[in-house]
């Protein structure tokens, strides 16, 4: 299968200059070895899910160091952490080496915690997101942002059955789940029931896009709240979802301090949720939420592949204004997005944006964008316009933000 370059590589290949050590992880399957290979050309690749290669590291540690070269990839290298201690001997013998060791792994729950531990201030970390639709665009037709919204939801957006239709989704999403539970969630202390844990997942799945109600949860899977917290935990650590927080600086105690729930694919979303579809995926109940979470979640992998701070945030006041998006270009500098899953805009789409500029007159607020299924962007008022979202990525691009 022909590699599809990544957005994440410019930021790459600057980040490997600076400091002796990169970790890149990310969910499963999001490409990241295959990112590695292509792009860190003359680097010697060595993978510890290979039996023979980890008894290796684990048995002669320092033999192990010295045939693997001057230049490395270890991928999963949380199956040999105590590599870590001589690694940070030999970066601080040399510490004017840059990008002597590339390090990748899936099960980054104590992985990061154990570089960051062990290398710190000698290690830079980036995530690797599933494809987004630009880089999707270099190998399948996505004319519209219904057409790449529809195949994110019903192909996913992980490289592997996005790039390869003949790939049952079915068959291997319930495989992609099993392998996180079994191999990534069961290794971590204190998980407790993990058919609950499953069950959780498929509840949050339901909820996407909504308000982050814990107590509701805990209800409704007979579970602490605490139990639901370290869940939760367990699931951003993972990558497979994301927590937007609300907006509050300077506006007091108008704004709900909940985040509000995406997954970062809406692929396991629809398989969690049962949408096999494209009429079940646009007419459903679930359509809407879907949409939103879809266009959050390119705006998340924007930043990480950029390697920026995420400052993304949602709006809801007291008195019922909401904006599905805020993003922070400079301290109190907004740019607010309202997310609409419609063909044809118009100006009522606008009118919490509206309100927004005039309840919080001290704030600059750039103009407002409609993000919707529109063919072409197009203004619909003086400081609003609806756009599509390949217009829209854009402009984040080249904004203050990025």
């Amino acid at each position: 299968m022909k590699y599809v370059h990544r957005q994440i590589e410019p930021c790459l290949k600057k980040t490997i200059k600076s400091f002796p050590c990169l970790a890149v992880t990310g969910s499963r399957q999001s490409g990241k070895s295959t990112l590695l290979i292509n792009t860190l050309r003359g680097y010697n690749y060595i993978t510890l899910d290979e039996p023979l290669t980890r008894q290796r590291a684990l048995s002669d540690p320092r033999l192990f160091l010295d045939t693997a070269g001057e230049k490395v990839i270890i991928d999963e290298i949380q199956w040999a952490p105590h590599l870590m201690s001589y690694i940070k001997m030999r970066v601080d013998e040399h510490r004017d080496k840059m990008g002597a060791y590339v390090f990748t792994g899936s099960q980054q729950f104590t992985m990061i915690k154990n570089l960051s531990d062990s290398l710190a201030g000698r290690i830079a970390l980036l995530d690797l997101l599933p494809f987004s639709v630009v880089e999707k665009k270099s190998s399948i037709p996505l004319p519209s942002t219904k057409e790449a919204f529809v195949h994110a939801a019903l192909r996913t957006s992980y490289p592997e059955p996005a790039l390869n239709s003949h790939i049952d989704l079915s068959i291997w999403a319930g495989a992609y789940v099993q392998t996180y539970l079994e191999r990534d969630v069961r290794s971590l202390h204190n998980i407790g029931n993990l058919s609950n844990f499953q069950h959780f997942l498929q509840l949050l799945a339901s909820r996407c896009s909504q308000i982050l109600n814990m107590s509701q949860f805990a209800n409704d899977l007979g579970v602490s709240v605490p139990t639901i917290k370290s869940w939760l935990s367990i699931l951003e650590a993972g990558r497979i979802i994301y927590l937007l927080p609300p907006y509050y600086v300077n506006l007091g105690k108008r704004i709900t301090k909940s985040p509000k729930i995406y997954f970062l694919d809406i692929g396991l979303v629809c398989y969690l949720t049962g949408i096999r579809d494209r009429d079940h995926l646009l007419k459903g109940p679930l359509a809407g939420s879907l949409f939103e979470n879809f266009c959050i979640s390119e705006t998340i992998k924007l930043f990480f592949n950029a390697g920026r701070r995420l400052n993304l945030y949602y709006l809801r006041t007291n008195n019922n204004l909401e904006v599905d998006l805020l993003i922070e270009e400079s301290f109190e500098t907004i740019m607010p997005v309202e997310i609409k899953l419609s063909q044809t805009p118009n100006m009522r789409m606008g009118s919490n944006i509206a309100r927004f500029k005039a309840l919080f007159p001290k704030l600059k607020i750039h103009d407002g964008r409609i993000l919707c299924l529109a063919e072409k962007s197009i203004p619909l008022a003086r400081d609003i316009s609806a756009v599509t979202l390949e217009d829209y990525l854009k402009q984040v691009a080249k904004s203050g933000a990025l």
